[in-house]
């Protein structure tokens, strides 16, 4: 699907900034919308919105539908009046530049427990039929994922595999067991859902109002624990006897990694999927649609053949690559859903197969602009902007780069003059600014700036070092830093080169 001309914020919204130690659907959401519109922005892309786990990565999440219950805002909850102002005397004092993950769940969850304690007594009839339309309208992930969430809770957070076999194989008889046990948990599970789903359509209504689309982020593979392997084993390469992956994902080894990336996620079993006529990839999609406006999806390459090692190796070296359904699975997807405004994150090693698998559905591909420059074969020159088609998606970086300028900082002095060079300048001062004007007056179809490239921020405010397992997707903006001067610069240049 060929796009407009645009530009947009990458900001994932964990990191608005507020009093309860993470980013959430409240009044700075909003005032963070204000922002994109009047800096004349037509798109603001987010990461994966579901709920995390132990890792905190949006990409490793219970759920491929659901929604991360750390989002809902209380605030909200109060002005529908499910928290009293005395729930919000006493909170700790979070930090303002990170996410401590571990304090804000131990403060946020008892809210949200409360708020439903409230909901159950107090809900009016027409909120209770909300709930209850809305609890009908998302059973076919919703009483799965609820019903795996109170069972982790009930089995102290261990993997389902771990669990009894008559649950963990879903027995008729333990589920009917488990689902009259755990009602009350369920519910509980039911209403943060719900909650999310309201805070996040109103958010996203008051964004489209104001001609901003957002853009949303699959991740092609979902983790082994959450309830989409837990419900639907069949779509999945597992031992039958472990319920363990039998073919892990990955990707093999390469310039910057010896050994290959192991990722751990079970690998689909796409014979099964095809013969089911894709229903719980069509689902995903058509679910995601619903909440927003675009789709991003992380390593597209896997629909076109996937990287599959078996179970008990250490590292990705000992893989094969198995060829995936994508042309029939995107036929499929674009016969149930009509155009398809779908984003390909093509980097990496990728093939001609691939890029023919994007170029037939006219997907647009992704261009870093800190990828064109570098040491010896870490420089790629098909991400500098006379190389690209218009039918791209241009970065500065990702959520996976450093920012501009920690990047820039990290270069040997004789590539910083290479880069200055291209960029027609003598200074440093202002790389960031330099870099989103190579980005906005490129050809490319659409730009996308992450918020800490616009701020001019440094290492500290990464969002994410891929490998690393502790210390990610924790960065925040402070309330002051979206100046008007900043909005102003923004606005001007997106108006002159013909994105506003």
């Amino acid at each position: 699907m060929l796009f407009s001309r645009a530009s947009g914020i990458l900001l994932h919204p964990t990191s608005f900034p507020n009093q309860f130690g993470i980013g959430d659907f409240g009044f700075q959401a909003y005032g963070f919308i204000d922002f994109l519109t009047e800096s004349k922005q037509k798109l603001w892309q987010v990461l994966p919105l579901g709920p995390t786990g132990n890792s905190n990565s949006p990409y490793a999440s219970y759920s491929a539908m659901a929604g991360n219950p750390l989002l809902i805002s209380p605030e909200l909850l109060y002005k529908k009046g499910f928290l009293a102002q005395a729930d919000f005397t006493n909170l700790p004092q979070f930090l303002n530049e990170t996410v401590d993950f571990s304090r804000v769940i131990a403060t946020k969850m008892p809210m949200l427990q409360k708020a439903c304690d409230n909901f159950k007594a107090n809900a009016t009839s027409f909120q209770q039929q909300e709930f209850s339309e809305f609890c009908d309208s998302q059973a076919y992930w919703l009483d799965d994922y609820a019903l795996f969430m109170a069972l982790k809770d009930a089995h102290n957070g261990a993997n389902w595999n771990a669990w009894e076999p008559e649950i963990a194989q879903r027995k008729p008889e333990a589920i009917k067991q488990w689902q009259s046990l755990l009602v009350d948990e369920i519910f509980y599970y039911q209403y943060l859902q719900f909650e999310f789903f309201c805070q996040w359509s109103d958010l996203k209504r008051y964004a489209n109002q104001r001609g901003i689309q957002i853009i949303g982020d699959i991740a092609i593979y979902v983790a082994h624990d959450s309830s989409d392997v837990w419900a639907h084993p069949e779509n999945f390469c597992l031992d039958k006897q472990t319920g363990e992956p039998a073919l892990m994902a990955g990707t093999p080894p390469d310039y910057f990694s010896t050994t290959g990336q192991l990722w751990g996620n079970p690998v689909y079993d796409w014979k099964q999927l095809e013969q089911d006529n894709f229903k719980w990839w069509v689902q995903r999609f058509q679910t995601m649609l619903n909440y927003v406006d675009l789709i991003r999806i992380d390593h597209f390459r896997g629909f076109q053949a996937y990287w599959a090692v078996k179970q008990g190796e250490t590292t990705a070296i000992n893989g094969e690559w198995i060829e995936a359904p994508g042309v029939a699975f995107f036929e499929l997807l674009k016969e149930k859903l009509g155009n398809l405004p779908i984003i390909a994150e093509d980097l990496g090693e990728i093939t001609p197969e691939v890029y023919a698998l994007r170029d037939r559905f006219e997907f647009p591909g992704m261009k870093i602009l800190q990828f064109a420059f570098g040491e010896g074969l870490q420089a790629d020159k098909r991400f500098l902007p006379f190389n690209y088609q218009s039918n791209c998606v241009v970065y500065t970086g990702t959520h996976d780069n450093d920012t501009t300028v920690g990047w820039f900082n990290q270069l040997k002095p004789q590539t910083q003059e290479e880069v200055l060079k291209y960029l027609n300048c003598t200074r440093e001062l202002e790389i960031h600014w330099d870099l989103i004007q190579l980005a906005l007056s490129s050809v490319a179809n659409q730009a996308i700036i992450p918020l800490q490239d616009v701020l001019g921020l440094g290492t500290e405010a990464r969002m994410n070092f891929p490998g690393k397992n502790f210390g990610n997707w924790g960065w925040r903006y402070q309330s002051g830093d979206l100046t008007q001067e900043c909005c102003d610069r923004l606005r001007s240049m997106t108006e002159i080169y013909g994105r506003a």
